[in-house]
């Protein structure tokens, strides 16, 4: 996580602050008030890429606590994944929602591989490399970008799952950015929320120390602000 770590530090350099990055194992965080225990202090959380099912309850319950404390929250790749299934069980009313790399039997499968991946051998199935993401005009991701069309690196297998596209465009979770090639779901965000915004690709790869990547500017903006 080195290069999210020295994104979040750039974000910090161009705010004029100090960012102090605490790690926490998410396999601690086993119930709310252990969140509340460990998150309590954090003006803001973010949630990093992944894979595997190590932990993942733990951030589920993170990206909860931040949800419902209006703290900022910026989750990457796993990390948008992440909010997904917690908006999905604690909102949307899916009491199973999960992705089905975690568990392959869920009934809600709100992150899943799409529907050209399925019998693919599993090197086949990995999205690597730029692909565009066209921004929702006045979006949190918009404002950070000033951009509607952009580019960015991806490096992951499983997906927003289309399907249950409906079900969050009737909520307060927006789906702000969108690949137009695949009509894959790029960017979540929070409705009513101070910041809270989830992106399936790697926003630290394009951060520098002396032009911080937009998202982590205005994440760690937010947090001060918090």
């Amino acid at each position: 996580y080195l290069s999210v770590a020295e994104a979040l530090t750039a974000g910090g350099i161009f705010h004029k602050a100090r960012v102090k990055i605490e790690w926490i194992d998410s396999e601690k965080i086993t119930d709310l008030p252990k969140a509340v225990e460990l998150l309590g202090k954090a003006n803001g959380i973010i949630v990093p890429g992944g894979f595997g099912d190590r932990g993942t309850s733990g951030m589920i319950l993170a990206a909860q606590y931040a949800r419902e404390n209006k703290v900022p929250y910026f989750g990457i790749c796993l990390g948008m994944q992440i909010a997904v299934i917690e908006f999905a069980r604690n909102r949307l009313g899916m009491a199973d929602a999960n992705s089905s790399e975690f568990n392959s039997a869920s009934e809600y499968p709100v992150i899943d591989l799409m529907p050209d991946q399925q019998g693919v051998k599993l090197g086949g199935t990995l999205r690597l490399g730029e692909f565009r993401c066209v921004i929702t005009e006045g979006s949190l991701a918009e404002k950070a970008y000033k951009f509607h069309d952009i580019t960015e690196r991806h490096r992951h297998r499983y997906e927003f799952n289309n399907l249950y596209r409906p079900q969050f465009e009737a909520s307060e979770m927006l789906l702000t950015g969108k690949n137009p090639e695949r009509n894959l779901i790029e960017i979540v965000e929070l409705k009513g929320h101070p910041w809270f915004l989830g992106v399936q690709f790697h926003p630290e790869f394009g951060s520098r120390p002396n032009r911080p990547h937009p998202l982590f500017r205005d994440f760690i903006g937010a947090t001060i602000k918090a």
